[in-house]
């Protein structure tokens, strides 16, 4: 048997044209790629400065749906504003609570009111749950001994669109969440998304703001729309070099062609190796 040179192998036609393909392949997906920075909080973090932490306090909308529950020294009395009921109220109705997930609660209806025992209507939109607590507690003090409030929201929810996993609307999984933890609910953002603008749609008292978050900068952390509010709107914005769905698809028939031409080389050599 004749001793062959490695340059032998690439002589033979089929494995000399299955490794121009390969190679030519390899080529256009290379000059295809463009450098993305993926990172989360890139560069120096100044921990003096991030240390600190500011939680907002929940403001209320219309809409929302309020659980009030409420302490005394008066345990038969109190029953009286801490009862159940089985209904749903439709938005803007003024019944006393509503139930929703399960849950007892008072609706804040069109005119940002809530119909409270005793009380009757009361206004809540614009507050926030910790003034709230605070007033209904004092107002209830000709009723009650040594009242206090807990008051919360318990339909909070945010919606994220754009490059992300998992579009939709989201419910708020604890009092607060911040917009890594959105990010992470919707399994993150794709490889398409713009990590350095990310917008934030925010409506309260009548106003509608935009916030503009990276979450590249460990700044961040310091932004006021940085803990989502209720009903806050994220928009994932894509990149300018995001392929078309017919780049995609132009994309995935080569990603096969490679793949068929890289089998192919493959059995050449395995062939011209057991030809020797």
């Amino acid at each position: 048997m004749k001793n062959q040179s490695p340059g032998t192998y690439i002589s033979n036609p089929l494995l000399r044209v299955c490794f121009i393909v390969f190679s030519l392949l390899f080529l256009f997906f290379m000059s295809c790629r463009t450098p993305r920075q993926l990172q989360y909080l890139q560069g120096p973090i100044d921990t003096a400065s991030l240390s600190k932490i500011n939680f907002p306090e929940p403001v209320i909308q219309k809409g929302d749906i309020l659980s009030i529950v409420v302490y005394s020294d008066n345990p038969e009395l109190t029953t009286f504003y801490n009862q159940q009921t089985g209904s749903n109220t439709a938005a803007g109705s003024t019944n006393s609570p509503t139930t929703a997930s399960s849950v007892s609660g008072y609706e804040v209806d069109d005119n940002g009111n809530i119909r409270f025992p005793s009380l009757g209507s009361v206004h809540v939109e614009g507050r926030s749950t910790r003034q709230l607590q605070d007033s209904l507690s004092h107002n209830l003090t000709q009723y009650l001994k040594n009242p206090y409030c807990s008051v919360r929201i318990i339909n909070k929810k945010f919606t994220i669109l754009g490059e992300v996993l998992k579009q939709g609307l989201y419910n708020f999984p604890a009092e607060r969440i911040n917009i890594f933890e959105a990010l992470g609910l919707a399994g993150d953002i794709t490889m398409y998304g713009l990590r350095d603008s990310i917008m934030v749609i925010r409506e309260a008292n009548g106003k509608r703001t935009f916030g503009n978050l990276s979450v590249n900068d460990p700044n961040v952390l310091l932004s006021p729309y940085y803990y989502l509010h209720q009903n806050d709107i994220i928009i994932v914005k894509a990149t300018p070099k995001k392929p078309t769905l017919s780049d995609q698809s132009t994309t995935r028939n080569l990603a096969i062609v490679a793949t068929i031409a890289t089998i192919l080389t493959s059995l050449a050599v395995v062939f011209n190796i057991f030809r020797r």
